[in-house]
């Protein structure tokens, strides 16, 4: 089944690609192309050169291969190739093959992935299990180490006064983030790092720089008392100090409705964070992706779509993450959206899941029947059939999505998917009444 143009867009990777992508997405400038009941897209693009593009798209796995130089994933071209065969069963045909050099790409990709996998079974025979132990028990000794160290920073931070973080400027928590990473702890680097930035973030900073030195705290008092945690819990502080997770639950094979996709950066890695909701099953789950510097993760799915799947969790108290494993057809249109709430029970929802993880930022919540409406120069999601509502974050105030949610509205009330935390609630996909179809809020 075809994809829609919302959806096609929603992969791109900024503004200036979808714009971009929707100047190709007419026949004009496209010879040859088709596409297959295999999960495959593929046509020539008319370029300054004197040779056309060869685009080529996996619909089943969500990948892109184009002859151009972009560097972006997906590129202008793959963007104007799914958006003419989203909108045009004429210009893109169906075909019973693909050409030569489409067809070379497919074959490879699928060769790579059976490799791969026998690569990963040969690795998990010849592991060596006590050596693997030694090597735990050594970084859990550097960990522990990092951990009392950061102690006493934060310790001397607060007997010598907040002030003094603003004269001491961004160095100090640089340097006291590179002894946690040189510790084999990112997760509290990371947390460092923030700590550093919050001295120049604006009024009101002080408030917030005790804040995140009692969470910073809190970590590092569980991380050296970690055998006195339960398991659960044991394992959500291993993965907020930074080692590795293992998905190592129970696979659960059902239909995914893709609910929303994004990425953020820390300058080091990009992280994609995909988030899915069963249809049986009536799970929510989290599956991350990442890229190296200047390249995007390789993982994408159409918001809208669905996985015929099987997803693996993660260990941990409250966690959501999970692996997405075998999937079974290519990603399909599914109509309906997940059961919605209102905003008292969102609240309860993530106070509920911060017992689990004090560490969490936000809670996936869908709200069923809310209207965007300004208040005192923010904005906040109203219940249409109450009088309680939820602020909308102060990030997404500065996005054009929020614009995009106000149109859709229109005043009247809307289904909203997003993640609600301390900061208020960040909307991510809505859907118009009546409608079936999810809008990703870019």
């Amino acid at each position: 089944m075809r994809w829609t143009a919302d959806q096609v867009l929603a992969l791109a990777s900024d503004d200036a690609s979808r714009k971009a992508g929707n100047k190709l997405g007419t026949a004009g400038p496209w010879s040859e192309a088709g596409s297959s009941g295999a999960g495959a897209v593929w046509g020539l693009c008319k370029g300054s050169g004197s040779k056309p593009y060869q685009t080529v798209v996996d619909t089943a796995e969500v990948a892109y291969k184009c002859s151009c130089p972009s560097r972006k994933f997906p590129c202008k071209h793959a963007l104007g190739l799914l958006l003419l065969w989203a909108a045009d069963d004429r210009a893109v045909p169906d075909a019973e093959e693909e050409p030569g050099w489409a067809g070379e790409w497919l074959e490879g990709r699928s060769k790579r992935a059976e490799k791969k996998q026998e690569t990963g079974a040969d690795a998990a025979k010849a592991a060596d299990p006590e050596a693997a132990r030694r090597r735990a028990e050594r970084r859990a000794e550097r960990i522990t180490s990092g951990a009392t160290e950061l102690e006493q920073r934060l310790s001397d931070l607060l007997r010598g006064g907040l002030a003094a973080a603003e004269r001491t400027g961004y160095g100090l928590w640089e340097e006291t983030a590179a002894r946690m990473v040189d510790a084999q702890a990112p997760g509290l680097a990371g947390r460092v790092r923030e700590l550093g930035a919050i001295p120049s973030s604006g009024q009101g900073w002080p408030v917030r720089l005790l804040e995140e030195c009692a969470l910073l705290h809190m970590l590092d008092r569980a991380w050296l008392g970690l055998d006195r945690l339960p398991e659960p819990l044991a394992a959500t502080v291993r993965t907020r100090v930074g080692l590795p997770a293992v998905a190592d639950g129970r696979a659960v094979r059902d239909h995914w409705l893709v609910l929303a996709q994004y990425d953020t950066t820390d300058g080091r890695l990009t992280t994609r964070r995909i988030w899915l909701h069963g249809r049986t099953s009536g799970r929510t789950a989290l599956v991350l992706d990442f890229g190296p510097p200047g390249r995007p993760p390789q993982l994408a799915l159409p918001v809208g779509l669905a996985l015929d799947a099987e997803l693996t969790s993660f260990a941990g108290a409250g966690q959501l993450r999970a692996e997405l494993g075998e999937r079974f057809a290519a990603p399909a249109p599914l109509a309906g959206r997940p059961p919605g709430a209102d905003t008292g029970t969102a609240l309860e929802l993530y106070g509920q899941a911060l017992r689990d993880d004090p560490w969490l930022d936000s809670w996936p919540v869908t709200l069923h029947q809310v209207i965007p409406v300004p208040a005192e120069g923010a904005w906040q999601l109203a219940d249409a059939a109450g009088d309680s509502a939820l602020p909308v974050s102060p990030a997404f105030h500065s996005r054009p999505g929020l614009w995009q949610l106000a149109a859709l509205s229109g005043g009247a009330p809307v289904t909203v998917f997003g993640e609600c935390g301390h900061q208020g609630f960040t909307p991510l996909t809505a859907w118009p009444e009546g409608a079936e179809e999810p809008v990703p809020l870019t």
